[in-house]
Parts: structure tokens; sequence; C-alpha cells
């Protein structure tokens, strides 16, 4: 269930959240949605991959674990990343829109278990301003509700260039363990290569031919997420 309120410094002047990560706040996952307003921060830490949604339409998460509800980024003392997603950090907060075309408005759920912790970061200032905390929040919201847009237009551009395959990632640790990751698709690497000189600057224009490089650049970390599971593994 979810308490889900328009966020102000009346109602909210006292509000406190815990910004740390653990599997108290749902961290305990092994892919999270991401967007393209954020690739650039997440190819350097995680694979990234397309999944379809409910709809059919495709969506890009980054993989954090092999097994299900496993997070080889969560450790005791918290996530040990350089970047940690967007979904993930931002915690109780959301944006909604009051009514078509008007301005996006930040709403947060009062019964998120970050909410009303005593050590936690202040949302508004003493005097009632915004906090260093919900500055940093609002950033993270404009990443994700500007990126919702850009992956629509971005998805459909891939697909018009025929660039989107099904992939098989199968990671074998030992002769008695495999993981087959099902469902998930990736930019192909001999359609990229071979874009013409249109098709390469028709993606550059639109913002579009990094996002498929960083989404291919991003596919090393598989190795790096091994190495991870083979250190747990082993201090098992």
């Amino acid at each position: 269930m979810t308490n889900r309120v328009l966020l102000n410094n009346v109602d909210h002047g006292d509000l406190r959240v815990a910004t740390g990560h653990g599997p108290a706040f749902g961290d305990d996952i092994n892919q999270v949605l991401i967007f393209p307003t954020e690739f650039e921060a997440v190819q350097r830490e995680y694979p990234i991959f397309f999944r379809k949604d409910a709809e059919g339409a495709f969506q890009s998460v980054a993989l954090l674990g092999l097994d299900r509800d496993e997070n080889l980024f969560l450790e005791p003392g918290g996530w040990n990343a350089r970047y940690v997603p967007a979904i993930q950090q931002r915690g109780p907060f959301s944006i909604a829109l009051r009514d078509r075309g008007a301005e996006p408005m930040i709403h947060v759920d009062l019964d998120h278990p970050r909410v009303g912790a005593a050590d936690g970061e202040p949302v508004f200032l003493p005097a009632g301003g915004n906090s260093p905390y919900l500055q940093h929040v609002a950033r993270l919201l404009g990443v994700i509700y500007d990126g919702l847009e850009f992956s629509k237009a971005m998805f459909a551009a891939f697909e018009a260039h025929g660039l989107v395959e099904p992939v098989d990632v199968e990671i074998k640790l030992d002769d008695y363990t495999q993981y087959d990751l099902p469902e998930l698709y990736t930019i192909s690497q001999d359609r990229f290569a071979a874009l013409d000189a249109a098709g390469l600057e028709a993606l550059h224009r639109s913002g579009f031919l990094a996002a498929a490089q960083w989404v291919l650049s991003s596919l090393g970390n598989v190795g790096f997420l091994v190495e991870l599971k083979n250190r747990k593994r082993a201090g098992a």
C-alpha cells in the first residue's frame, strides 16, 4: 500500500528520509529499471539490457545479480558502486501531473520505509526552503521524467533501424553452475556496424547514437558481475 501525497513545506516541514541502501528499502533486486538519461553513468558500472513490459513495450534494465533477489553491489555497508540507478535513489518520491500540460509536482509516499527516520536527511530547511537533499531528489526525478519520454523515441528509432535483437545470456561459473537469463535484448553489434551514413546521422541528430554505444560498451560489465558473484561464492 502507498500513501502518496503532494509534498509541501507546511505539512512536511519536519520530514526526514533515510538515504542508505539495504534489503529493507527494496534494494535486493537483480534487475532495475533505468532510463536513457542515465545510460552514460550506468554503463560504467552495470550491464545494460532491454526487456519487454507487460504491454510488449521495450524498457531498459541494469543487471545487478544472477540469482533472484540478488544485488551483487549491495553490501552490509550499503550499495558499493560509483552510481546508483535513479529509481533506487529516489526513495519515497515521485512526479505526478495535476492536469494535462501542468507543471510536474513532487509527491511523497508517507508509508515508504525510508520515511520518518530520525537520523535521515531533512527534506526542507528550517526556514522552509528546499534542502540540498530535496534538490538532489528533484534532479533524479527529472532524469526519470525526461527519460520516460526519451525512451519511447529511442526504442522507436532503434527498431526502425533494426538494431534491437534478442540475446542469450549464458554465464557458466563452473562445471555445475550455469545461469541462463531469459527474455533479454540488446543492440545488434553487426547491424550497428553496418549502419550507413544516413542512419548514423539520423541517430546522432536525435541523440540515440551515443545511447546505442553506451549499451554496447556496458556489456563488458557482465565479466565484472561474474567476478562479484565468484567473490560472493568464495566467501559463502
